[in-house]
């Protein structure tokens, strides 16, 4: 017995200890293969899971140094079993690999004769494979390469991709580092990303993924498709293209609702690839309207579900995945890994904000005690009705009004997912209020004056969420949410953390109906960001001057 942080159980779950003074070196050596489960005061729950151990296993980390990582921090024994399992699930990483063979193309190849054999006989594998080439050797139909990978995933045999990438059509760019460079994270992001061939580079809101995006796109040197969640990140890609690399104006196009331009590099909405009619996909000939060396998914984790369907059908070319977090509320993260590619790199958020790269951040819970009329409302509301009911209540309204007074000195978001609730509080604290239907060149102009600091206040939807750069904003009040999005917790968290100027804290507040299911959705959304350190301080409103 040892004095460690860490209890590691034979089920697969880590207890971590949050006041032990090693817990943050625990955490941060825990966090390449565990996912974070139960977040309380004082005693966190991670479980080591298949997926979260391939993942470490691509990125470069190995059994040896997950079963070290336990050992050294665990205070009893680690459980012999689980070391066992721990290397022998990692171990089923690679056994197959997908290659490209000069006579016969594409093909799987085995490590491990006896786990071809077993494969090959799975019902939704067969139809995907050509004929035997050798005993540990089965071509692939060319066009079954992700959809085969996607199998192999579900049935504990993740395979190795290597059966390489076309080069594209070459478009030289580069990048124009004036007064910048790249930092370190950004290279070993790059580094990463490109020794691995495709895959998803995991950082933190602030920390400059699209600059990461640009100078792949300058390693890779060839025509470029990038995915973007709507026209405004659009625009802010190709805003930091002009300014970050040699691309001109004319050699980057926008296909949008707005517009349908293909150029050597052209950036599109998920919205606009995903749009049907009469049950076909119109624009997915978009993805072979050139030789594209590169696609770039920006926000991943975000990726409908019509897109993994294309991407199937695009392996042989280069995919880099952009995104905050691989967290999935449809927990479809096994087809990121096998579609986009696994992740490649990944920078811990406290690890980026010790380096000054983004800003320290204090969050913050405020419950609000509902009015009696609110507590009946709710007691006797339909099931489904309960969440909109808690998380819009008018009792809410008082202590955002005090957050938003008490930070009149800073730029304040008001993040919302009601648009009732959004328009009434634009109104309360005479605020702009951006939402799905806010016109791109409205939305534009407001976050310009939101920049340039005419405006102080705005009040927006989940529009804002993602890839909107306003760096000179200081503080978040969210005052509802997506159910339990964990992943729309970071997101907004970090709408707030560019760096400031003059280093000042910034502040993220949610505000929470006390002893209603937005409660218990506040607990769970908070889960990916207490696994990156951030703890939340709990106050009522009326302790809210």
């Amino acid at each position: 017995m040892t004095d460690g942080p860490l209890i590691v159980q034979s089920d697969k779950t880590l207890l971590l200890e949050v006041e032990h003074p090693s817990a943050v070196e625990a955490r941060s050596a825990i966090a390449p293969f565990a996912e974070l489960e139960r977040s309380p005061e004082h005693v966190h729950t991670y479980r080591v899971t298949p997926l979260a151990l391939w993942n470490a296993r691509a990125a470069g980390h190995d059994a040896e140094q997950v079963v070290d990582a336990l050992v050294r921090f665990s205070r009893y024994a680690v459980p012999h079993a689980l070391l066992v399992d721990i290397a022998d699930t990692m171990d089923r990483y690679g056994r197959l690999r997908l290659e490209n063979d000069p006579a016969h193309g594409l093909v799987l190849r085995a490590l491990d004769r006896v786990v071809l054999v077993e494969v090959a006989r799975a019902k939704k594998v067969v139809p995907m494979l050509g004929s035997r080439i050798d005993d540990d050797t089965i071509a692939v139909h060319p066009s079954e390469r992700g959809r085969l990978k996607q199998v192999l995933l579900k049935l504990g045999w993740p395979a190795e991709d290597l059966a390489g990438y076309v080069d594209g059509e070459a478009h030289r760019i580069d990048l124009r580092q004036d007064g910048w460079e790249l930092r370190d994270y950004q290279k070993g992001a790059v580094a990463g990303f490109w020794e691995g061939g495709s895959g998803v580079v995991v950082l933190p809101a602030g920390a400059g993924k699209t600059i990461v995006g640009a100078a792949a796109m300058a390693q890779a040197g060839a025509t470029t498709l990038i995915l973007v969640t709507n026209t405004v990140a659009g625009r802010q890609w190709r805003h930091e293209l002009l300014r970050r690399t040699s691309l001109t104006e004319e050699e980057i196009g926008e296909y949008s609702g707005e517009r349908k331009e293909i150029r050597p590099v052209t950036i599109a909405t998920y919205q606009v690839m995903t749009a049907r009619r009469k049950g076909e996909y119109l624009h997915l000939e978009l993805f072979g309207a050139r030789d594209w060396g590169l696609i770039v998914y920006d926000e991943v984790h975000l990726l409908p579900a019509p897109v993994f369907r294309m991407t199937a059908d695009i392996q042989s070319r280069r995919r880099l995945g952009l995104t905050a977090t691989l967290v999935r509320e449809d927990g479809r993260e096994g087809d990121v890994f096998s579609l986009i590619g696994p992740k490649r790199y990944d920078a811990p958020w406290r690890e980026i904000e010790a380096q000054g790269w983004i800003a320290p951040a204090q969050c913050t819970e405020v419950r609000v005690t509902l009015t009696e009329d609110e507590r009946m409302a709710y007691a006797v509301a339909e099931p489904e009705e309960r969440y909109r009911m808690c998380a819009t209540a008018r009792s809410k309204r008082a202590v955002v009004e005090r957050l938003v007074r008490q930070h009149s000195d800073d730029r304040v978001l008001v993040i919302g997912a009601y648009l009732d609730q959004l328009d009434e509080l634009g109104e309360l604290l005479d605020a702009p209020v951006i939402q799905g239907s806010t016109r791109n060149r409205e939305r534009e102009r407001l976050f310009e004056a939101f920049r340039t600091g005419e405006i102080t206040t705005l009040v927006v939807s989940k529009v804002a969420n993602v890839s909107i750069d306003l760096p000179e904003a200081g503080v978040a009040v969210q005052v509802s949410g997506t159910f339990g999005s964990r992943q729309e917790e970071a997101q907004r968290l970090g709408r707030v953390l560019r760096p400031k100027a003059d280093g000042r804290t910034a502040h993220f507040y949610t505000v929470v109906a006390r002893d209603t299911l937005d409660q218990e959705y506040a607990a769970h959304r908070q889960r990916f960001l207490a696994e990156q350190g951030y703890a939340y301080t709990i106050v009522d409103a009326d302790d809210v001057c």
